[in-house]
This record gives C-alpha cells, sequence and structure tokens, in this order.
C-alpha cells in the first residue's frame, strides 16, 4: 500500500508527496517506481495518487524513458541474432550502418512520423536497389518498440512503397558469363602461369556451378574420386569482425552431391599431393587429417585456415587486369556453368538440382539468357527438325 507523505518545503510551506510502484521495467526486468511531490493538501495528494494508480491498472506499465532508435536497434539485434544464421547477421548489420542508422540512430522513436519514413524510403529508391530491403528492417525495429511500449503505433507501416527508378542504358549491359571459348582460354592462361591453388579454384568454380562460399568450405572428405562426386554440405561465410565462420548451406536443396569430370578430378587429386607437401614445408601434416580444407590459406595469419570470403574477388580482379580477360563477378562463374549446362542439352531440372536452388522458378529466372549461342541457334533447330 502506497504511503503518503507530510514534508516541509525549502520555503517553510507544508506539502505532501508519494512513490507509488509502477510495475516492472520490461528492458531491465527491474521493478519501476515514481515520486509524485508538491501536493498542497493530503485531498489533492489522495486524488492524484487514486488517478495514478486507476491509470497503471488500465494501461499497465508504460516507459518513461525515452528511448533513441538505435538503442532499439541494438536490443532488436540481440533477439534477432537468434532468428538467422550469423551470415544474414552480418549482411544486416552491414545495412544498418550503410544506409539506416545514419538517418535514424539518433532520433527519439516516439518523434520518428510517417512524413519521415516516406522521406526517406523515396530517398533510399533513387540510390538503392536494396531499398525495400531497408524499410522492412526499420519496420522490424519499429514493431519491437511497439512490443516494448516505448511507441504506440508504427509509422513505418503507413508509408507508400516507391517503385524502384528506371535507369535508361544506352548501350547493351553486360553478360556475367564467359561462352566456352572464353572460359577455354580463362582457364588455360592460369593454368599455365597462375599458382596451382588459383587454378584449382577458378576450375572448381565453372566445372560445379557452386557459390564461391561453398567452395572455400570444401575439405577433402567431400571429395570422392572413386564415385567422381563432390559433396556441398556446409558454406564459409563472414562475421561481423570479419572472421571466418564455416556453416551449413543457403537452403536445403544446396547441401547436394555432384557428379564431377575426370580432368577435374585429376587436377584435385594432383593439388591433394602438391598441397600435402607444401604444407609440410610449413610443419603441417595433413596425411591423416580428412577435414583439411580444400584451398587452405598459406597466410602466416592464417596458416591452414579457410581463405577469406573476398580471397576469390581478389584473385579474379588481378587476374582480369592482368591478362584483359573480359570482366565478369566471381558470380558469373555460376552463371558461366548453368549456360553451358543448357548449352550441352541439359534440362531445367538438371540445372536446378546442379545449382542447389531450392525453386525451379528461381532458375528459370536468373538463366533466361541462356546463352546467346542457344538463342542464335533456335531457328536453325527448328528447321533441321521439321526438314522442309
Amino acid at each position: 500500500m502506497t504511503t503518503i507523505k507530510k514534508y516541509t518545503k525549502k520555503d517553510g510551506a507544508t506539502a505532501y508527496m508519494f512513490n507509488v510502484y509502477l510495475g516492472t521495467d520490461p528492458l531491465t526486468g527491474k521493478p519501476k517506481r515514481t515520486t509524485r511531490r508538491g501536493f498542497t493538501s493530503l485531498k489533492e495528494a489522495k486524488l492524484a495518487l487514486a488517478r495514478l494508480e486507476l491509470n497503471i491498472e488500465t494501461n499497465g506499465f508504460k516507459m518513461s524513458k525515452k528511448m533513441l532508435f538505435r538503442e532499439v536497434y541494438e536490443l532488436w539485434l540481440e533477439n534477432y541474432r537468434h532468428t538467422v544464421k550469423l551470415s544474414t547477421v552480418n549482411t544486416t548489420v552491414t545495412y544498418f550502418k550503410t544506409a539506416i542508422l545514419p538517418k535514424f540512430a539518433n532520433l527519439p522513436t516516439d518523434k520518428i512520423t510517417i512524413a519521415y519514413c516516406q522521406k526517406i524510403v523515396n530517398e533510399w529508391s533513387k540510390h538503392y536497389v536494396n531499398y525495400r530491403s531497408y524499410r522492412n528492417y526499420v519496420k522490424m525495429v519499429l514493431d519491437y518498440a511497439t512490443t516494448l511500449q516505448v511507441i504506440t503505433d508504427n509509422p513505418m507501416q503507413k508509408i507508400i512503397m516507391p517503385k524502384p527508378v528506371q535507369k535508361i542504358v544506352d548501350t547493351d549491359p553486360v553478360e556475367n558469363f564467359y561462352n566456352m571459348q572464353q572460359l577455354e582460354e580463362f582457364l588455360s592462361t592460369i593454368e599455365k602461369n597462375e599458382k596451382m591453388k588459383v587454378y584449382v579454384l577458378f576450375r572448381l568454380l565453372a566445372f560445379t556451378g557452386a557459390r564461391k562460399g561453398e567452395v572455400l568450405a570444401l575439405t577433402w572428405d567431400d571429395i570422392n574420386f572413386i564415385e567422381k562426386t563432390i559433396r556441398f554440405n556446409k558454406t564459409l561465410a563472414k562475421t561481423e569482425e570479419s572472421t571466418r565462420y564455416v556453416q551449413t548451406p543457403k537452403t536445403a536443396q544446396s547441401k547436394r552431391t555432384i557428379s564431377v569430370d575426370d580432368k577435374t578430378l585429376d587436377v584435385l587429386e594432383k593439388w591433394k599431393k602438391t598441397q600435402a607437401k607444401l604444407l609440410l614445408t610449413y610443419g603441417i601434416n595433413t596425411t591423416f587429417n580428412n577435414n583439411q580444407p580444400v584451398l587452405a590459406s598459406t597466410d602466416k595469419r592464417a596458416m591452414n585456415d579457410y581463405h577469406s570470403t573476398v580471397y576469390p574477388n581478389h584473385q579474379l580482379k588481378a587476374l582480369i587486369k592482368k591478362y584483359g580477360f573480359p570482366p565478369i563477378t566471381i558470380h558469373g562463374f555460376r552463371h558461366t556453368h548453368a549456360s553451358l549446362l543448357f548449352e550441352a542439352g541439359a534440362s531445367l531440372k538438371d540445372v536446378q538440382d546442379r545449382i542447389g536452388h531450392t525453386d525451379i522458378k528461381t532458375t528459370m529466372n536468373v538463366y533466361t539468357h541462356v546463352t546467346q549461342k542457344m538463342k542464335d541457334n533456335t531457328a536453325e533447330k527448328f528447321a533441321k527438325y521439321v526438314n522442309f
């Protein structure tokens, strides 16, 4: 029971005060109390106490602390970490650092308006391809703010999503894959002139169609030289601190075992022996280590550890500059593999299974180009089939 106390003010006048329990703070789990003072009569103090207690009973605990968006975000992030993979957390944190926090971090959460949210999303739509993701992340944080009773309504839910700005391109876009002749030139050049590990890396990317993280995470027990297969059951990711982290693949369908051609297996077998000799010079014996990374680093800071996820990107950039290869991205080797599979007559389902797509529609949408060679040969194939 709350007791009303009488006290004497500095000017000698009599006044009344009380200290009342508000409930448990949902952020800290600690009891929260408030003090009201300055009432000139006992009756006035009793009336104010009764009103406050009724309000608490009706509406529950209300956050008295004003929280900045950044503070709510940090609380939300701690819970979000437990719901997604570490690589997703890393991507999310990057989104917040680059685009979201510069606009929202130091704003009082209860002062963020629909108009402000609309203005920022409109700006994002003109500069960022991922602006819808940015909007969704802000919405998630503000939803959490409503759960914490920091705000009563989420302004980001009420904005009108702008359409992406259509950029007018005067020239044809550069296709992000190599045709058969370009790939052959690329691989033969680096096989002759670069370190064997670099050749193995790009041979695996081009002849398996795997993602770079899947290739970097390969260990020798994933290579079956007898059955001529490679198993992909893990991927390399990067933490917020940029450290290496092995996790389960992107989707359930990404766990797959695919067949491999004899030349690639020969290259891998030679590399396994070469790698063992190389690491032995550093005092590392890999003879009985089946979990040995296929593409282990020999850098002193990460000796015999997995390479960083940016390693393939740096290698490709240097090779393109050095030899004047047509510019593509690391992911372009995945496109190259799928394109050449289609060219060789593989079905859509075959490509989906080998690439590891969850939905065949994804395969269809990503590889609609099917390569220029197949487009050019369509009419000729029809004419030969009907034969008149």
